[in-house]
């Protein structure tokens, strides 16, 4: 790596404030976060473009927008004092006794890690654990988690991932929709209940791709949250997708059962971690987690 060049380096406190900008969404915002004033942040980001001679954020309406360079520039801060934060933490390690934090979905924090939690404890009752259910992408390094757990096709930038278990889509239902029957024909689907998650697209297009049936003509009831969705499934209120790793343990005691599965591979449940070392009681739950399988 080249020497940095601090004769020509802008003020440090300006990038601080342009990352900051850009990161809480504005001036006002970038200024709570930092205990300083709108004016000072504002001021500050203009002597930053001053000094690059570059535009780097402008007014559009009331929102502020962020210039291509400003981009450019605000990725590799954030890489740049993200990279500085977990060399702290690494730093704090052993001064600093906090539970490893892991942020996820909240069904798959009830569905699949919760019932698999106290097998870890069994084994390291000195470690705690903090679990943060969230159906939002969080900043792994703003927010201090250690790692998270992730839906989808594992390319998310400025983490790292690994592939934990699969997230292929199953269409379930409660015995009592079955009426007996092993399995259910097209028509029958088409005729019964289903429930599902509101502005949750890749559902529907999963049910006209993979099941033949039309979204549109069916009769579906919408409830806030995944979990809700997939509880009222249990009570036999519809049929719902899901993930089957998600309702394994309804599968294998019978609460639910399986009218269409796939074997896709993804979209999966990866693990992910922001770049740069983890804490020892972090790597320590993630060795656990990925035999936990």
């Amino acid at each position: 790596m080249a020497g940095i060049d601090w004769l020509h380096f802008p003020p440090l406190h300006a990038l601080r404030a342009f990352e900051a900008t850009v990161r809480e969404g504005g001036f006002s915002a970038a200024a709570r976060a930092l205990n300083v004033t709108h004016a000072a942040v504002a001021q500050q980001v203009r002597a930053l473009e001053a000094h690059l001679s570059l535009s780097l954020v402008h007014r559009d309406g009331r929102a502020l927008a962020i210039t291509p360079e400003g981009e450019v520039l605000a990725a590799a801060l954030s890489d740049g004092f993200g990279g500085i934060q977990s060399a702290l933490d690494g730093l704090r390690e052993g001064h600093e006794d906090r539970p490893v934090t892991i942020t996820l979905t909240p069904t798959f924090a009830t569905n699949w890690l919760m019932p698999r939690l106290g097998r870890f404890w069994a084994k390291h009752p000195e470690i705690a654990v903090s679990l943060r259910p969230d159906p939002r992408v969080l900043d792994l390094r703003r927010e201090r988690i250690d790692f998270g757990i992730r839906f989808g096709e594992g390319d998310w930038p400025g983490v790292e991932s690994s592939y934990l278990t699969s997230a292929r889509y199953v269409v379930v239902g409660a015995p009592k929709l079955f009426g007996g029957k092993s399995e259910l024909s097209r028509e029958e689907m088409l005729a019964l209940p289903w429930v599902l998650e509101p502005d949750w697209p890749e559902q529907r297009r999963w049910i006209a791709c993979c099941t033949g049936l039309d979204p549109e003509t069916l009769k579906i009831t919408e409830f806030a949250t995944d979990e809700l969705a997939l509880t009222a499934a249990r009570q036999g209120f519809g049929l719902h997708i899901s993930s089957a790793a998600v309702v394994e343990a309804d599968l294998e005691s019978g609460a639910l059962r399986v009218a269409v599965d796939t074997d896709q591979d993804n979209p999966g449940y990866y693990i992910v971690t922001p770049p740069g070392p983890l804490r020892h009681p972090a790597r320590t739950f993630l060795r656990w987690l990925k035999t936990a399988i």
